[in-house]
C-alpha cells in the first residue's frame, strides 16, 4: 500500500497543514460517523465526575462504577458530605482511588460553596475545582453545554504527533495547535474522531495501518510497515 511517507510536516506550510488536517477529519468522519463521548452521563454533574474518574483508566471501566456512585451521591451536596472511606471503596476499580475520592469530594464542596451546586459552563470556573484540568473542562463544555472545546487525552496526543501536526506531548501546546487547525464548531467532534481512531485503529504499540482511513495522509505510516 502506498503511503504518505514522503510528507515532510516540518516543511509543510501552515495553509497546507490546515488543508491536510481538514481532509483527515473528513475521512475520519466517514470512518467513524457515530463518534461520541463514551462515558455514560445524564447531566453535566455526572459528566464532570465521570471524566475526573476516567484519568488513567478506560471509559468502559468508569461506566461500570458510575451507576453505583451516582445512586449514592446523586448531586453536589451528597458528594460533599460523602464518607471518604466509602467514596474510596466505590471508585476503587478506576485506580488512584484515594486521590480521585478526595478530588470528587472537593468538587462537591466547590460546587456547593461557589456555584450553587451547579456545574459552571466556563473554562475559567471549571479549572478552579480539584482534579479538573483543561482536558476535563473541555469534555464537559463540549458534551454537556455545546461550548466548543478540544479535549487532549492520550489518544489525541498520540494522533496529533503521528499525523505531523505537532512535535510535543504538552497538552496545552497541542490544544493550541489543534484549535488553530480547525474551526471551533468542529473542535468537540474532531476530538471524538481522533479518540476513536486512537482506540480502534491507531493503537499505541502497533497501529493497524492497513485498516486506516487516513494512511495516505499520515507521515508516520511508513514507520510501522504500511
Amino acid at each position: 500500500m502506498s503511503t504518505a511517507a514522503g510528507l515532510r510536516p516540518s516543511r509543510e506550510s501552515r495553509a497546507a497543514r490546515v488543508r491536510r488536517a481538514r481532509q483527515i477529519d473528513r475521512l475520519l468522519t466517514e470512518a467513524f460517523p457515530d463518534a461520541h463521548c463514551e462515558l455514560d452521563f445524564a447531566n453535566p454533574f455526572q459528566l464532570l465526575i465521570a471524566t475526573v474518574l476516567s484519568a488513567q483508566t478506560t471509559d468502559r471501566q468508569v461506566n461500570t462504577v458510575t451507576p453505583v456512585l451516582f445512586a449514592r451521591y446523586p448531586d453536589a451536596r451528597h458528594l460533599a458530605e460523602a464518607d471518604l472511606a466509602d467514596l474510596e471503596t466505590t471508585v476503587r476499580p478506576t485506580g488512584f482511588f484515594r486521590q480521585k475520592a478526595r478530588a470528587l469530594r472537593g468538587i462537591g464542596s466547590a460546587l456547593l460553596e461557589r456555584f450553587d451546586g451547579e456545574v459552571p459552563a466556563s473554562m475559567d470556573e471549571l479549572v478552579t475545582m480539584p482534579g479538573v484540568g483543561r482536558k476535563t473542562a473541555n469534555v464537559v463544555l463540549g458534551n454537556a453545554f455545546a461550548v466548543p472545546g478540544f479535549p487532549v487525552d492520550t489518544h489525541v496526543t498520540r494522533l496529533a504527533n503521528r499525523l505531523g501536526w505537532v512535535d510535543t506531548r504538552d497538552p496545552a501546546a497541542i490544544e493550541s495547535e489543534l484549535t488553530a487547525l480547525f474551526p471551533d464548531d468542529l473542535w468537540t467532534m474532531a476530538s471524538h474522531r481522533l479518540v476513536f481512531q486512537g482506540r480502534y485503529v491507531c493503537h499505541a504499540k502497533r497501529p493497524a495501518c492497513d485498516e486506516c482511513a487516513v494512511v495516505l495522509l499520515c507521515p508516520s505510516a511508513h514507520k510501522f510497515g504500511a
